[in-house]
């Protein structure tokens, strides 16, 4: 397909990268940990790391890494908020030669022993808040080294009280037992004395496995390598230099990072893009205490600040927004979830500075389109192409639908995953003859290449910018001893953008709807569990007795 969207990229936007300066993220990383050693990192709880400490730390636990035998290519397991271990850890596997499994540290046991068990984990870096799951999750995985931090191991003196309220006062350190678990600092300091082995590293060794639910909702690793993430950097690094450009000068970027690192939005968007231009991350260790982030954000004169819709809004209702300092503002990233007009238009009224929405996935490193940097007003799409990516929209043959007209969106360029992780049928699945990667989501094109979401293939549910799969429910729903059986959708709310409900038809007439959601709530996620359970005699079926969860969301549209 001809590249109609080009005509529209910003003066000095290229319409490819280059992705051969760099064999791998290592190299990028350590150009910049030697380019810009003085210069400050990443801020966490008022204390700052700089890329010269980043260096330092990365290489000696990196080295400990080495010391536990694993071998090239091994997978570490990260399962930790926004916290300075995090960056850390993540440049350490990666040195160390080995890939980096995301967790997500609210997972239940479950969720943490599928997702250890699949990606063959033969180690774990855990905040001790979290370590109890992990405890619960070892037995059945590959799992044999721990390492355990705490909130308070990476800020000095200040680090003894931040541990002290967190475990005393606030209780937020449930009681585990991990034997042979070694501590952040212990493992750090055992690095030190012990021989760092460069390995070398090439652009098709796995950097991430970034766990996803895909299209069926078994959760599944998108093997992401050096060079799918090195794209999307200097991608996002291209689109983003029109605005850096503009006044004010800004000597070092201070990108604030709310969003979870876990996620690849803010692995890539927040981590690797200010490594790559020497800048700052303002890690945000829990965005939900939105009072607590405000006074974080008055301390800072902020450049980028992405997020989802749901973040932007709860900022902005509160009554201390309005302090804040943002006229160093020069970009603002919406994606996860689509943006809604009224936000876009109040943060813009507010701060001076557009949301650029843009559109992505775990499988695409995630930038796929996106606004331009200088885009001044909200157009309710999702952009453009970024550089070296074509977008295809196209029927259920694979064919190439006419402009204007709706169909799947599908995607190709060097940030496209390698596949899912030891799942080569999955991965056919979604994959065309001719190499692009079929996304579920049916968008339009307009004529001058910017497409908007009309509509998602997928029964998925986007609840704050967070994938969340019907079947995973609908699954633990229905091994609850009372339910007969059950269908799970996604329904329209306000804070969340969508919210889980739950129809449930009883096989034990004496269970209510707490009773469903209590069950839900020791084996899922918090943003998994149904807000809404709607108990019913019987539900729609198919003539071979599947259940319509389309027709359960056309009643809630008819009744609405």
């Amino acid at each position: 397909m001809e590249r109609i969207w080009l005509k529209h990229y910003p003066a000095g936007v290229p319409a490819d990268i280059d992705t051969s300066q760099y064999s791998s993220l290592v190299e990028l990383l350590e150009e910049s940990f030697a380019k810009f050693a003085d210069r400050r990192a990443f801020i966490c709880m008022d204390k700052a790391i700089t890329y010269r400490d980043l260096d330092e730390m990365s290489l000696a636990l990196g080295a400990y890494l080495q010391s536990l035998g694993l071998a090239k290519g091994a997978r570490v397991a990260l399962m930790m908020p926004n916290v300075l271990q995090y960056p850390v850890a993540t440049a350490a596997v990666l040195r160390a030669g080995f890939a980096v499994v995301n967790v997500n540290p609210l997972y239940t046991p479950r969720e943490l022993e599928h997702q250890l068990k699949d990606s063959g984990a033969e180690a774990i870096v855990v905040l001790e808040n979290f370590a109890t799951t992990v405890q619960q999750a070892l037995p059945h995985t590959s799992v044999r080294h721990v390492i355990i931090g705490s909130m308070g191991d990476l800020l000095g003196f200040k680090g003894v009280i931040v541990n002290l309220v967190v475990r005393r006062v606030k209780k937020m350190v449930p009681a585990y037992s991990l034997p042979g678990a070694v501590s952040f600092n212990d493992a750090l300091a055992a690095g030190r004395s012990a021989k760092f082995n460069k390995r070398k590293l090439g652009p098709d060794d796995v950097a991430f496995l970034q766990y996803t639910g895909g299209t069926t909702g078994v959760s599944k690793g998108a093997t992401l390598l050096h060079r799918n993430i090195l794209a999307n950097v200097l991608q996002n690094d291209a689109w983003l230099q029109p605005a850096l450009a503009l006044p004010p000068h800004v000597d070092a970027l201070l990108i604030v990072c709310a969003l979870p690192l876990y996620h690849i939005f803010a692995l890539t968007a927040c981590y690797l893009l200010a490594v790559r231009a020497g800048g700052c991350n303002l890690l945000i260790p829990n965005p939900r205490d939105i009072a607590g982030f405000i006074k974080e954000l008055q301390k800072y004169q902020v450049n980028s600040f992405p997020a989802v819709n749901t973040l932007y809004n709860g900022l902005m209702h509160h009554p201390d927004f309005r302090k804040i300092d943002f006229s160093k503002l020069k970009i603002s990233n919406g994606g996860g979830m689509a943006v809604q007009r009224p936000v876009a238009e109040q943060w813009k009224q507010i701060t001076g500075c557009s949301i650029a929405e843009g559109y992505g996935l775990s499988e695409t490193s995630p930038t796929l389109t996106c606004n331009t940097a200088i885009s001044s007003e909200f157009n309710g799409s999702i952009g453009i192409p970024v550089p070296s990516t074509l977008v295809s929209i196209r029927d259920d043959d694979g064919n190439e639908v006419p402009l204007g007209e709706p169909g799947e969106i599908c995607a190709k360029g060097p940030q496209v995953m390698a596949g899912y992780w030891n799942r080569p049928d999955e991965t056919a699945k979604v994959m065309t003859p001719d190499g692009y990667f079929r996304t579920g989501d049916i968008g339009v094109m307009d004529e001058n290449g910017y497409t908007r979401i009309v509509d998602r293939k997928k029964d998925m549910i986007l609840v704050s910018g967070f994938n969340v799969y019907p079947n995973e429910i609908e699954e633990v729903i229905a091994s609850h001893p009372g339910v007969l059986e059950c269908a799970v959708i996604g329904v329209t709310d306000d804070r969340s953008g969508e919210a889980v409900k739950a129809f449930v038809v009883k096989k034990d007439p004496n269970i209510g709807a707490e009773d469903v959601i209590k069950f839900c709530r020791e084996r899922l996620t918090a943003y998994k569990v149904p807000k809404l359970i709607e108990l019913r005699t019987d539900l729609p079926k198919t003539n071979v007795g599947k259940i319509l969860r389309r027709e359960l969301r056309d009643e809630k549209k008819a009744a609405a």
